[in-house]
């Protein structure tokens, strides 16, 4: 008979673990989950190519009903202490908001009860003992404050499935279930923050659906401000509501509906005796979720909050990714602090959102500033004003032909270098810099416009026929439009799966309407190819990185100067008065101008101000400076080298030490890999020191003051020692290609065996076979690490 400590984890929960859960009564097919992945691993970039790291996975999730999570399992196999899995456990209910963790290696369960105040928070009780799930649920309703049967009926609703096998992700279900715990306790405003991209429909379908088949709420009304939110949300997750659900339009009201959908500026006329809404009576309804409330409900005056007012005994919910907070404009001041936030960061962190790079441009005038000459007229005869102009100005009060150029011909070469077919967005100044641009792209991009006129479109307020392409731009199967220049209508609501390009070309000083710009581009689809994106930034808009209201992370950021090229990914891989408009975003006017009109989508039509249309000037690309990001997501504003320097030696605290991990790794590429996790970008720190050096080399001079040696003369070295000569003809030939490869690519690519599949180990034979020429895998991957040890032996 087989040793209990000889048994693997997977036998501990077999044979242990799940008898115990049977016998307490829980039901394995509806009620227990095993080896939960609820996360994706988050997304690494390395030029055009990349990698997920590790997901997170619970051993066990125990549910009093799906999707209603109350008790956590970690399992460890019986050579581990009883209560081995306990932090680990712990750590994924924080995250889950989970009140029981238990840790088991087979002889018992240890419990962690977060509901405890007594004393006796842990303890350890037997396989036999392990709670049923009446005492867990009692316990799960201690820890969110239910107490009323009633409120037990309405929080323990079911979810809605369709069959097709899709359940929330996890902050979703955190969202949903708080959501509607709280209107059962009686709650009565709810804030929810979600990033873009991260499903807030969905999330606003589940709590809308559970509390109409509770009965808890009869008639709905979900509020947006732009129609593309309206039709994506009727097509998407609400469709289930069928016939049940309405759309208002044109200010007809009909009140034989559950379900109604609504923009504000369709209930609304400004004015009191002809408000659409006030055709309902103010109890009409009892349940209002607003969409992107950080739009026009965030302002004490706006139409929304006129809404609110008048259903006031109906439950509001806001949904954002993007809480407003300024002197003026509050969100959690009228709906209280959010319930539940999921940030842009964390997404990313849990590869449910793009990373992304970033690339700075900096125009001469741009940096330097503009005078025109003494007696300069524009285009139309006007004397053009005798001051120095500057980023604020251009495109608003000020156009320059060249510069407009000079931003499409830089985006027409990056997309050389990546893809042209790349979908991209650029945000423009306003309606007359969009279409300019467009007209800029174009001339820039001949060859593939004359093919199909499509390929860039203006998609503005105004602009019908752009207005018409904007489905086909966001449908991943649509292959035009391509690029779309905007100014305000693509900021909020667009699900642009496949965007893989954004331009800033506009002067953006709004963390809200920023934030909501770089959620154009976080939606992953990876059926067709999305996993990270660009921003190009021609306006240091992405300063707003700096800011600690700012919790994204950018995984590279890039200033361009004059004679700088876009590294193509190959290169990369190798090298290793301020006044807020109606929708509450700023806007830059000049002295004494009168309002601008604002439409649906929140640009500006019709200029009231005179611009000066210019041309003949200089524009040219100036300065190189490139900044990284940490570990965290910020800026590392000091040296590149010091930054690396710290964290190594938080690593490892002398040569030593270092020395010791890397010559007793199996393989190298985990050291760097871990490295690489602690917000060290070895290539970003390949192109400030010496693009040719190892990344041992990297680590040893900049951590620990070591003069270092490139990849070529570590190779040198090697070949005068006669290292091969204990091999036969196949074998060193064999470790001589991998020497090669090493001294072009570095030490991470040789340890992949993958890499016996290229050339020129394929015009030796198979990887089985070149694997045989030594003896077997463990033979080859033993003469690796002989090789490894030759090359850094070196001295």
């Amino acid at each position: 008979m087989t040793s209990k400590r000889a048994l693997s984890e997977r036998d501990i929960c077999s044979k242990y673990i799940n008898p115990a859960l049977e016998k307490a009564g829980w039901n394995m097919q509806t009620q227990i989950r095993e080896e939960v992945s609820f996360t994706d691993g988050r997304i690494y970039v390395k030029g055009n190519l990349t990698s997920r790291g590790k997901r997170k996975r619970a051993d066990y999730i125990l549910y009093y009903k799906p999707n209603i999570p109350i008790a956590i399992i970690e399992a460890k196999d019986n050579k581990h202490s009883v209560n081995a899995g306990i932090q680990q456990g712990l750590d994924y209910a924080r995250i889950l908001d989970i009140p029981t963790v238990y840790s088991s290696n087979g002889d018992a369960f240890y419990e962690h009860d977060r509901t405890c105040t007594d004393g006796s928070i842990e303890k350890e009780i037997e396989l036999d003992n392990f709670p049923s799930p009446k005492v867990l649920w009692e316990r799960y309703k201690a820890y969110k404050g239910i107490e009323t049967e009633e409120a037990e009926r309405i929080s323990s609703q079911d979810y809605f499935f369709d069959g097709s096998g899709r359940t929330p992700r996890y902050y979703q279900q955190i969202a949903i279930n708080r959501s509607v715990e709280a209107i059962a306790k009686g709650q009565p405003r709810i804030l929810l923050t979600m990033a873009t991209g991260t499903g807030k429909t969905y999330t606003a379908f589940q709590i809308i659906h559970r509390l109409w088949k509770s009965g808890t709420k009869k008639r709905i009304l979900f509020l947006a401000d732009r129609n593309a939110l309206i039709d994506q949300t009727k097509r998407g997750d609400f469709r289930h509501f069928k016939n049940k659900m309405t759309v208002v339009k044109q200010k007809k009201i009909d009140k034989s509906y559950e379900i109604y959908l609504a923009l504000y500026q369709g209930l609304t006329n400004y004015d009191e005796d002809k408000d659409a809404y006030r055709e309902f009576s103010p109890d009409f309804f009892d349940l209002i979720v607003i969409d992107e409330c950080h739009r026009g409900s965030a302002a004490e005056d706006s139409a929304w909050r006129e809404i609110l007012r008048y259903f006031k005994n109906a439950t509001h919910i806001g949904l954002t990714a993007t809480p407003r907070e300024t002197d003026t404009v509050s969100n959690t001041e009228y709906f209280g602090d959010p319930l539940y936030t999921y940030s842009l960061k964390q997404g990313i962190q849990d590869g449910f959102l793009a990373p992304y790079k970033v690339l700075r441009v900096g125009l001469n005038v741009d940096l330097e500033g503009w005078r025109p000459e003494s007696g300069k007229t524009d285009k139309q005869g006007l004397l053009v004003e005798d001051r120095i102009y500057n980023r604020k100005d251009f495109d608003r009060s000020l156009i320059i032909d060249e510069r407009t150029q000079a931003v499409a011909d830089k985006v027409t070469e990056f997309l050389k270098k990546t893809n042209r077919f790349d979908k991209s967005i650029i945000f423009c100044s306003d309606i007359d810099h969009a279409q300019r641009m467009r007209s800029a792209i174009a001339n820039a991009n001949s060859d593939l416009v004359a093919q199909n006129s499509k390929y860039v479109m203006q998609i503005t307020g105004d602009n019908d026929e752009g207005k018409r392409e904007l489905d086909n731009f966001i449908n991943p199967e649509e292959d035009y439009p391509v690029i779309a220049t905007t100014s305000k209508l693509m900021t909020t609501g667009v699900d642009a799966q496949t965007c893989k390009l954004i331009v800033l070309d506009s002067n953006i000083a709004s963390m809200t309407e920023f934030k909501q710009i770089i959620g154009r581009g976080t939606r992953i689809n990876e059926e067709y190819g999305k996993s990270f994106f660009t921003i190009m930034d021609f306006r240091n808009v992405t300063d707003l990185f700096a800011d600690p209201d700012f919790d994204g992370d950018p995984v590279r950021v890039k200033e361009l100067g004059s004679d700088d090229e876009f590294d193509s990914p190959e290169d990369e891989i190798k090298d290793g008065s301020e006044i807020v408009d109606e929708d509450g975003e700023t806007i830059i006017f000049d002295p004494v101008i009168e309002e601008p009109e604002i439409t649906d989508g929140g640009e500006i039509i019709g200029e009231p101000r005179p611009k000066y249309y210019v041309n003949g000037v200089n524009v040219a690309v100036l300065n190189e400076r490139i900044q990284y990001m940490d570990g965290n997501g910020k800026l590392i504003t000091g040296s590149l080298r010091d930054y690396t320097r710290q964290k190594v030696r938080e690593q490892y605290q002398s040569m030593d030490d270092f020395l010791s991990d890397w010559n007793a790794a199996n393989k190298k590429q985990a050291i760097i890999d871990e490295l690489t996790e602690q917000g060290i970008v070895f290539e970003n720190l390949k192109e400030a020191i010496n693009k040719e050096m190892d990344i041992f080399d990297l680590i040893c001079h900049t951590a620990f003051d070591q003069p270092p040696l490139t990849r070529a003369e570590r190779v040198n070295n090697v070949k005068k020692r006669d290292y091969f000569t204990q091999y036969g003809e196949q074998a060193r030939r064999v470790l001589e290609a991998l020497l090669d490869k090493y001294a072009d690519e570095g030490i991470e690519n040789i340890e992949d065996i993958k890499i016996l599949t290229v050339n020129p180990f394929d015009e030796i034979g198979t990887p089985m076979e070149i694997v045989n020429i030594f003896g077997g895998k463990q033979q080859y991957m033993m003469a690796i690490t002989g090789l490894e040890q030759a090359i850094y032996s070196a001295a």
